[in-house]
């Protein structure tokens, strides 16, 4: 197998991506994952997740490289030891709770190590749960102290039109001191202006001292825009807008149909 263009990392979004919609690996990823490090390309993830939460993709994939929790929030070893972690400013977290509050969002707020939300039965906590595989810590409030541990604030809703103008608001209202992008159409995720997809790929790049040229990545979110334009190669999944399609190298089928595994064999390896 042949890597023409020199990809030494290739680096994947989690849901929506690596993963179906159920949230499970497929035979034919954990397949590909291997095919990748047969080839002595390295296989990274990002995700909005906390890296806890992607503690079980770790043995199956047999993953050696960084995994970037919270979008780049925090790094860690696939021993969940972290490399490196980037905090929210305090008064810039308590700025987005209220401006996701006074959008009528939900809000939940992540530290390093826990997940803390105001009501148990709000809206995508038992999937989130599920999906995570560990409970949340309920609050009446939010502390001075969490929000100096704030590594990444969530505003979340099922209005998905409010979700979308709450993301606007809060890249128009906290500019350059936050990064606030959706992670999902029903998730807004705010975290430190060097916690973004885009600066992952530098970050890894830099962690493995190889060239982000050398960095291929693949997504389905526009969170995962930021990411493609710092790479060397881009690949968006079949089931992404046309918008972030249109922002990639190339385009692969769905995570239903194996979207991932494709993409590694024809773009990566380009093994048929």
């Amino acid at each position: 197998m042949s890597n023409n263009r020199n990809i030494k990392l290739l680096l994947a979004d989690v849901d929506g991506t690596l993963v179906t919609q159920d949230k499970t690996l497929t035979e034919q990823a954990v397949a590909a994952a291997r095919e990748l490090r047969e080839a002595g390309i390295t296989l990274a993830l990002t995700s909005g997740r906390p890296p806890r939460g992607m503690s079980m993709l770790i043995a199956p994939l047999k993953l050696e490289g960084a995994i970037a929790g919270f979008n780049g929030g925090v790094f860690v070893n696939p021993d969940l030891s972290v490399i490196e972690s980037h905090l929210l400013d305090a008064a810039v977290a308590r700025e987005t709770l209220q401006l996701i509050l006074d959008q009528g969002l939900d809000v939940w707020l992540y530290t390093e190590t826990e997940w803390l939300i105001r009501d148990a039965k709000a809206p995508h906590v038992a999937r989130e749960a599920w999906t995570v595989k560990f409970d949340a810590r309920v609050v009446s409030e939010f502390t001075a102290a969490d929000l100096k541990d704030a590594v990444k604030i969530v505003g979340v809703s099922d209005d998905l039109d409010k979700v979308a103008s709450c993301e606007k608001l809060a890249q128009q209202k906290l500019g350059e001191r936050a990064s606030a992008a959706r992670s999902q159409p029903y998730y807004l995720d705010v975290t430190h202006p060097n916690a973004n997809k885009g600066a992952v790929v530098l970050t890894l790049a830099r962690l493995d001292n190889i060239s982000p040229e050398e960095i291929a990545t693949i997504g389905d979110m526009p969170n995962d825009v930021l990411m493609f334009r710092k790479s060397g190669f881009s690949i968006a999944m079949g089931n992404a807008s046309d918008e972030v399609k249109s922002q990639a190298s190339a385009v692969t089928d769905s995570n239903q149909d194996e979207g991932f595994a494709k993409a590694v064999r024809k773009f990566i390896l380009k093994a048929g």
